[in-house]
């Protein structure tokens, strides 16, 4: 069984047994491919075996099945700073440092990337910023796309293919969104800025990095929305190309190429996170009014009373009695769950305030340190 074969992992990564643990967990993926936990387990191990682009990889798919598990942002930060690929690494801590704020690692780790970053910043000449350099697109009937002089072909959007001159990928590349961009890195080293065009039309993006004496690597891909061409930039790093594309709507990119299957988008507060005071919507109408007090009421009462099993009313039960709790039951629930791994919950401050909450296991088991 997978679960038989996922804790025979633990058990070998504790025994610093890293490899048997990556096979274990291989195997254990096979049959349960779903599992958030297993990816997040084996990206620890490659991490411990310096596996570093196979730990992006695992992160990322565990981060696809469990966005909110902040372990998963854990190693994929950790790994993207061995890759040295620190904004990349950033921008996975501290989405995990919001899911998980005690964790100290993350704040450890983000300032980590803020001291390299800074420390790239100061290597990057004066002329590694560059404005975007705006294309006019052709589009024809056959759903091509390309420029005035040429026109490149781009396959069916769905299959999410991009026009390359090499077969294989010559360089890694990763996105992230934030409230107005998105922003793109190409991770080549040590890319002579005289080598690199970048152009952006209203919904493309075509990069060509063309050294003498090497094969010419073409980026070229239809992107999942519209972008603003003389607002995007680029620049030029020791390691990497990154790009930022200035979005013409603020909305959540959940991909970089377009599909024409869409999944549903999601508006994005562009302000912050400022707080923002909501007005209740009023609509005129001759006929009917809507009552929106009753029916924020009803909506609440609806919610209260909603019938739920297993995990899901156990989690319900815990959440509504930390916000119906006052501020030293909250402070004793959180510092017995941290304390105690996750294994002891009390309310009573009194009791766990001046002590240190030891982790209580299951009958038949035995607590471990996890070294993470």
């Amino acid at each position: 069984m997978a679960s038989d074969l996922a804790r025979s992992a633990k058990e070998a990564f504790v025994d610093d047994d890293f490899e048997l643990a990556v096979d274990l967990n291989t195997r254990a993926l096979e049959l349960d491919p779903a599992n958030a936990d297993l990816y997040a387990d084996r990206a620890q191990a490659n991490i411990k075996l310096n596996n570093f682009t196979e730990a992006v990889a695992d992160a990322n798919k565990a981060i696809e099945l469990a966005p909110t598990m902040s372990k998963a942002y854990l190693r994929k930060g950790t790994a993207c700073i061995k890759l040295e690929e620190y904004q990349t690494a950033k921008a996975a801590l501290e989405a995990g440092f919001y899911l998980a704020p005690t964790d100290s690692r993350f704040t450890r780790l983000i300032k980590e990337c803020d001291e390299h970053i800074a420390e790239e910043i100061n290597r990057l000449p004066k002329q590694g910023a560059h404005a975007a350099s705006p294309i006019a697109v052709v589009s024809s009937h056959d759903g091509s796309i390309g420029s005035p002089k040429e026109s490149v072909p781009i396959h069916d959007a769905s299959c999410h293919q991009s026009v390359k001159v090499s077969s294989k990928p010559k360089y890694r590349h990763d996105h992230y969104n934030t409230p107005t961009e998105v922003v793109l890195t190409i991770f080549a080293k040590d890319i002579p800025e005289k080598y690199v065009n970048i152009d952006f039309g209203e919904q493309i993006i075509s990069v060509t990095i063309d050294i003498p004496g090497e094969d010419t690597y073409l980026f070229q891909h239809h992107l999942f929305a519209k972008i603003v061409p003389e607002k995007c930039r680029y620049e030029i790093f020791s390691s990497k190309i990154e790009i930022h594309l200035f979005k013409a709507e603020a909305i959540t990119w959940t991909s970089l190429e377009f599909s024409k299957d869409k999944k549903v988008v999601q508006k994005v507060n562009v302000s912050g996170f400022a707080d923002v005071k909501s007005e209740r919507p009023s609509y005129p109408s001759s006929k009917t009014k809507v009552d929106w007090d009753k029916l924020e009421s009803e909506v609440k009462k609806e919610e209260k009373e909603e019938k739920l099993d297993g995990d899901a009313a156990l989690n319900k039960l815990f959440r509504d009695i930390y916000q119906g709790g006052d501020e030293d039951m909250k402070r004793a629930m959180m510092k017995s769950l941290v304390e105690s791994n996750g294994s002891v919950l009390s309310a009573n401050w009194k009791d766990v305030g001046s002590r240190k909450v030891e982790g209580t296991p299951p009958d038949g088991m035995e607590m471990k340190k996890w070294d993470y």
